[in-house]
């Protein structure tokens, strides 16, 4: 009988150790500002960190130039019949989720948004908040959860001097008003991101920069939620 001993002590042990940390979900998509953003570079080793010794997995899929109707499928104009919603890149976006996650579970989902810029020049942002708490309902039910956190990043200041660009700014307002009015929202700023000519796009430090302000806040909302 003496020999169970130490097979009974493994089994207990290896059993033991799948509650040691827990395993997170990261889910990054947007437009261009987050196709441009490589999760290798910061994203993905500060969430690592901060989160260790927990499993942490990031899935991103951006495309950009793209309005938020592409994600969002029940998405509607302010007025009149305007264009029509189809949800493509969004389907695209779960294909990826599910081919990295396959049938695991995750004790926590966020969801990491750089998007804004087409809906501003398409003159939509009346309808960007909704949309958006839409999109996250949307994805909330998808993927079975009511836990879900999200981290938006809002537009930066490339466009605030353009008298022309109002519905800029009121995309602007509406990724505050998304975040702050959940719980589990959050957004970061990345008005100093965009280099001294205030560009709409990053440079590889302002990147770089964005993926470990996304990372850190995401990392609040899942400890906040413990």
């Amino acid at each position: 009988m003496k020999p169970t001993l130490p097979i009974i002590l493994c089994v207990t042990l290896l059993a033991g150790s799948s509650l040691w940390g827990k395993a997170h979900l990261f889910i990054l998509s947007g437009q261009s500002n987050m196709a441009g953003l490589n999760p290798n570079v910061s994203f993905t080793p500060t969430v690592k960190k901060l989160l260790a010794p927990d499993e942490c997995i990031v899935v991103k899929n951006a495309k950009g130039g793209e309005p938020i109707r592409r994600w969002y499928k029940a998405w509607k104009p302010a007025k009149g019949d305007g264009p029509k919603a189809d949800g493509a890149l969004y389907d695209r976006l779960m294909t990826a989720v599910k081919k990295a996650v396959g049938d695991k579970k995750y004790d926590t989902v966020t969801f990491v948004w750089m998007q804004g810029e087409r809906d501003a020049k398409e003159r939509h942002g009346e309808v960007y908040e909704k949309s958006f708490a839409g999109l996250v309902q949307q994805l909330s039910d998808d993927l079975g959860r009511d836990d879900l956190n999200f981290v938006i990043g809002r537009l930066s200041d490339c466009m605030n001097k353009n008298p022309g660009k109002s519905h800029w700014m009121e995309v602007r307002k509406a990724q505050v008003a998304v975040a702050e009015k959940n719980p589990r929202g959050a957004w970061v700023d990345t008005d100093d991101l965009n280099g001294p000519k205030d560009g709409l796009h990053y440079n590889k430090e302002g990147y770089a920069e964005l993926g470990k302000r996304f990372a850190e806040k995401a990392v609040e909302l899942v400890k906040k939620g413990k």
